[in-house]
Order: C-alpha cells, then sequence, then structure tokens
C-alpha cells in the first residue's frame, strides 16, 4: 500500500535515525556523523556510519544504506509496510489503514501468536501420560525442571494430528500451520498432519521473544535425530541462534557457541548461562553479525571429531573479520560439553573454559596435528604453511611469540623462519598491492553500483546524475531551476529518484530519501551511498554543468570512455568552491 507523504514526513521525524539505529548499534560520533560496527556483516574497523542531518545510514563494507524505515527492514526482516508499522508503534503513531492491504506483518503476528500457542501445547503434554518416556529421558540427560521451563522444552505426541487439532480449536487454520512449519500436506492424499512426532521440543525463541520455531529430537536410534522447522516467514536458520534470547542477558561478558541444543541447554543447566548454538547449519555470517550485537567475545566449543574440528575451521576466519576476540576449547576425555560436563562437573568445565586457547593458539596447533615434523619434507611444509598464518599477523609482538614456540618446537631458529615470515608478508603484500591498483586503474568501475541489478551504462552522465542529486538533496531549492525530465538521465534509478524528489518539493514536503516510497532495499542502499559520496558546498554553476552533461549525454545517446572520467573529475575540481 502507499502510505500518505505526509504521514511518511511525520514517522520519520518521530524516528530519528541515530535513536533507532542507537538501539542495535553502539556508535561514537566522528564530526557530523556517527560510526559502529555493520550489524549486517562481520568487520573489525567501523564502517557503519550514520548521518543524522540527513536521515541516512550506509556501510561503506557492505554498501547497504537507506533510511531509517530501509534500516528496519534491514535489521529486522520486515517488509516496507511493516517496517513502517514497526516505527509507527514505536512513536506511538496510528497508521493510515488500506482495509484491502494484506499485511504481511499482520500475518507474521498471527505466526507468532500460533508459534507460542504450540510451544505451550507442547510443553503441557510433557506432564501428560503420554509425555512419560520425554521426561523420563530429559531427566535422565540431567535435565532439572527448571531449566524444562526456562527453555520451555516440550513433547510432541505420537499421533498424526494432535498438534493440528489442537490449534485448529484454538481458531487457527491449517494453511496457517503449514506456513508456520508445523504441518505438512500428504503429496498424494492431499491431508494435512503434524510435522514433528514422537520427539522431544525445543522451541526457538529470538532476541525479542518470539517463538519462531523448533527443534524435535528423537528419544532412541532412529533418524533423523534432530528434525528442525524449514524456513518461513517468521524464522530463518541462518540469522537466529539458539538461546540467544537468554544469553544476550548474561553477565559472563563472553558467549560460549557450541553445536547443538543439548550442549547449550547442559551449559545454561550447569549455570554457563551465555551459551548459545546455531541451528543445523554451518556458522553463518549473518549469526556471526548477531553475536557482535551482544559481545566482544566469543569461545568455540565444537565438538572433537573431524567434523567439528572442520566446522571450527571455517568459523574462525568470519568470527575473527567481525572483530571479535575468539577462544577455542578444545573438549578432551569427552564427545561434546554435555558429556563433560556430566562426567566431570561445572568446576572443571570452568578451568577448561579459561584455559581455552585463542584463535592464533589453535590454528598453530591444528597445524602441527596436520604435518610429521620429524620428517624433513614434512617439516619444512609445517614451517611454510606456519610462516603464511603468521605474515596475517598485524601484532609484531604476536609474530614474535608464536613464531618463537613454532621454531622450538620444528628444531630451528627463529631468525629462520622470521625469513619465511617477511617472504609470505611480502607476497601478500605484492597481492595486495596489485589489487589495490587494479582498482585504481579503473576509475569507472568503482562508481558502478555493487548491485548488478542497477546499471551505469553511460557513466559520464551517472556521475553528473549522482552530483545533481547531491545538490538538491543539501539544497532542495534548487529543483526549483533543473529543467530536466527523468526520462533523460542515463540511469533510471536516479532518473526515478530525482523525479520523486522534486514531486515531494513540488507538494511541499521533505526532500530527503529517508521518506521514499517505491524502492528496493538494494536501491535504497545505492541512493543513500550516492549521498554520502557528495560533499562540498552547494553551487549553481555545478548545477548548471551537471545539467549540461546529463542532457548532452543523453542527446548524443554514446557511452563514455572509462579514461575521461578522470577529465571530468578533474575538471569539476578546478571549479572554485564545490568538488
Amino acid at each position: 500500500m502507499a502510505f500518505p507523504p505526509s504521514f511518511l514526513d511525520d514517522l520519520v521525524e518521530r524516528n530519528p535515525i541515530e535513536d533507532v539505529v542507537s538501539q542495535y548499534v553502539s556508535m561514537t560520533r566522528r564530526g557530523g556523523r556517527l560510526f559502529g560496527l555493520c550489524p549486517f556483516h562481520g568487520e573489525k574497523t567501523a564502517s557503519f556510519s550514520v548521518t543524522p542531518d540527513n536521515g541516512l545510514f550506509y556501510c561503506f563494507g557492505c554498501h547497504k544504506g537507506g533510511g531509517v524505515i530501509n534500516f528496519v527492514m534491514e535489521i529486522e526482516n520486515l517488509s516496507y509496510p511493516d517496517a513502517v508499522r514497526f516505527l509507527a508503534k514505536r512513536a506511538g503513531m496510528e497508521v493510515p489503514e488500506d482495509e484491502q492491504y494484506h499485511s504481511r506483518y499482520r500475518q507474521q503476528e498471527r505466526l507468532w501468536a500460533l508459534s507460542a500457542e504450540a510451544a505451550r501445547f507442547f510443553h503441557a503434554q510433557l506432564y501428560q501420560p503420554a509425555g512419560a518416556q520425554a521426561l523420563a529421558y530429559a531427566r535422565g540427560r540431567g535435565l532439572s525442571q527448571k531449566i524444562l521451563t526456562n527453555f520451555g522444552m516440550g513433547y510432541a505426541p505420537d499421533r498424526w494430528t494432535a498438534l493440528l487439532e489442537a490449534m485448529e480449536a484454538k481458531g487457527y487454520t491449517q494453511q496457517e500451520l503449514l506456513d508456520a512449519g508445523l504441518a505438512l500436506r500428504h503429496a498424494e492424499k492431499g491431508t494435512v498432519y503434524d510435522r514433528f512426532r514422537n520427539r522431544l521440543m525445543f522451541p526457538i525463541i529470538d532476541v525479542r521473544g518470539h517463538v519462531i520455531g523448533f527443534g524435535g529430537r528423537v528419544m532412541d536410534n532412529s533418524t533423523p535425530k534432530y528434525l528442525n522447522s524449514p524456513d518461513t516467514l517468521i524464522f530463518n536458520k541462518r540469522k537466529n541462534l539458539f538461546a540467544m534470547n537468554l544469553a544476550k542477558r548474561s553477565k559472563a561478558g563472553r558467549i560460549i557457541l557450541v553445536e547443538g541444543y543439548m550442549d547449550a541447554i547442559a551449559l545454561h543447566q550447569y549455570g554457563f548461562d551465555s551459551a548459545v548454538a546455531s541451528l543445523g547449519t554451518a556458522l553463518t555470517q549473518d549469526q556471526v553479525a548477531l553475536l557482535a550485537r551482544y559481545t566482544d567475545q566469543v569461545v568455540l566449543i565444537y565438538d572433537g571429531d573431524e567434523a567439528g574440528q572442520n566446522a571450527t575451521r571455517r568459523a574462525l576466519p568470519m568470527l575473527e573479520r567481525s572483530g571479535l576476540q575468539i577462544r577455542v576449547l578444545a573438549i578432551q576425555g569427552a564427545k561434546d560439553p554435555d558429556e563433560y560436563l556430566q562426567k566431570f562437573g561445572a568446576d572443571r568445565f570452568k578451568l577448561l573454559l579459561d584455559g581455552a586457547e585463542n584463535q592464533m593458539e589453535y590454528q598453530i596447533a591444528a597445524l602441527a596435528r596436520k604435518y610429521d615434523i620429524t620428517q624433513d619434507s614434512q617439516k619444512v611444509e609445517f614451517l611454510q604453511a606456519a610462516a603464511d598464518l603468521l605474515a596475517e599477523v598485524g601484532s609484531g609482538v604476536e609474530r614474535e611469540v608464536y613464531g618463537g614456540r613454532i621454531a622450538q618446537a620444528a628444531g630451528v631458529s627463529y631468525d629462520t623462519l622470521k625469513l619465511e615470515i617477511d617472504k609470505a608478508a611480502r607476497r601478500a603484500g605484492r597481492r595486495a598491492k596489485k589489487k589495490q591498483e587494479r582498482i585504481d586503474l579503473a576509475p569507472a568501475e568503482r562508481l558502478r553500483p555493487k548491485d548488478r541489478s542497477i546499471r551505469y551504462d553511460n557513466v559520464r552522465s551517472a556521475v553528473a546524475e549522482e552530483g545533481l542529486l547531491g545538490q538538491v538533496l543539501r539544497e532542495p531549492a534548487l529543483l526549483a531551476q533543473v529543467d530536466l525530465s527523468p526520462e533523460e538521465f542515463s540511469c533510471p534509478l536516479l532518473g526515478r529518484c530525482f523525479a520523486a524528489l522534486r514531486d515531494r518539493y513540488r507538494q511541499g514536503l521533505q526532500v530527503n530519501l529517508g521518506a521514499l516510497e517505491g524502492f528496493t532495499p538494494e536501491e535504497a542502499a545505492h541512493l543513500a551511498g550516492v549521498a554520502q559520496r557528495q560533499s562540498g558546498p552547494v553551487s549553481e554553476a555545478a548545477l548548471a554543468d551537471y545539467t549540461a552533461i546529463i542532457r548532452g549525454e543523453h542527446q548524443a545517446a554514446e557511452v563514455q570512455r572509462p579514461e575521461d572520467l578522470l577529465a571530468l573529475r578533474d575538471a569539476m575540481r578546478k571549479r572554485k568552491g564545490y568538488h
């Protein structure tokens, strides 16, 4: 639906972007902007910026951007209309509704409510005669009554339609159970039946407290051992972590990341209340970003088998890029944290936890296990691999400390190893330099949109179009002087943006990007990037130049060569008072 422009202006004004973003991102001010670590991708240095003056956010790393509505769409995984409703609720505003419009947010609310009812149903079944086996199994695993309640654990009856009948009695439809991933439809008969049957149930709860999905575990040797909810309108396993709703409140100062539900629950049972688990997938960048929102330290505890070690090696680079401090705990004497706690108790585990290796120690130990350094050829390979690893370490002190240990273990002098490290560092430096040279020698390519659906077929005109938008965004009154039609813009997106801004100006509304409708998140991000790239004072001369270039290129209808872009920029910079 289209919201009244005046309502959107009021909505944006009542939800200052810096206030909304600060609920999710810790930011520091630099001049007129606020900077912090991007919540949408892992990073070490703050490339995520918020500009209160124009109401925009932009990440120079992943290139997401837009206004406050776009931010809420991204961070809360909402559609445009539902992000508007989210912000309206935050500001205590009533939303102008179109009764014919079927709200995705209303559907989400129904599925959240249905999932919560399903969780209550499963939890109640755990204490019914039919759930006796599941309750005995849970207690046999050492789970207390308090833990069963805190995690809302339950039992799915060994019947085809137990949940279906209970939820229909509460007014939910079969289609809603299908949409929530709680039911399946028989391919041939068309009948609907429960997805989860005769399983110990684990509700998955997001950081806002919504039940969004379930995991179900068998109590015998049947397969699959775990059955998880599919991705739905309210559940995306790549963007959530089991028990994060509890771990975010921990005072431990670190989050413990494990592989399975039972490991996370066992850790909470023994007092380690900052444990979370991934949801049946390899660790994802979205999950790393979620971790970084709540902690700066992660202890990684994956199973000690080959699959667990491989998962650890895959997870480390993602965690490291996010700027998190990482330690790796290797479980010895047990296959996983749950078994270790049951065998040795919390005190022994705490000692193990406090002595967890940092990620560099772990990677060195993993390399040492890979090579037999009693053989000269493998010793050489080990030292070369270790040199490549140490060459990536920024601290000279760390290089010397870890390099000394490696050299001693391999029976060579540190000076010898240092020569290899220096060679590896030079190789890495050359690769980085060549990459930068390729970028520097392709100025036109640098300006091309990151999203491939947005095209700059005429780079010379597009540069001028960006410049013109920058001018009118900073001084909307200049729109009265621009004698151009949107069709004269070489980039359709920039032309549409110009038309939308001009329409708002003519209607006496605020001329900003944050309140524009009809643009995809990718388009909004690109436009935010355009606004962020523009700087310097407003100039009528610049506006006239941009207008002439756009019109001239439209009339000539020819693609500008990349090398001419440099000449264009040089000419622009020679004009006093703008750049």
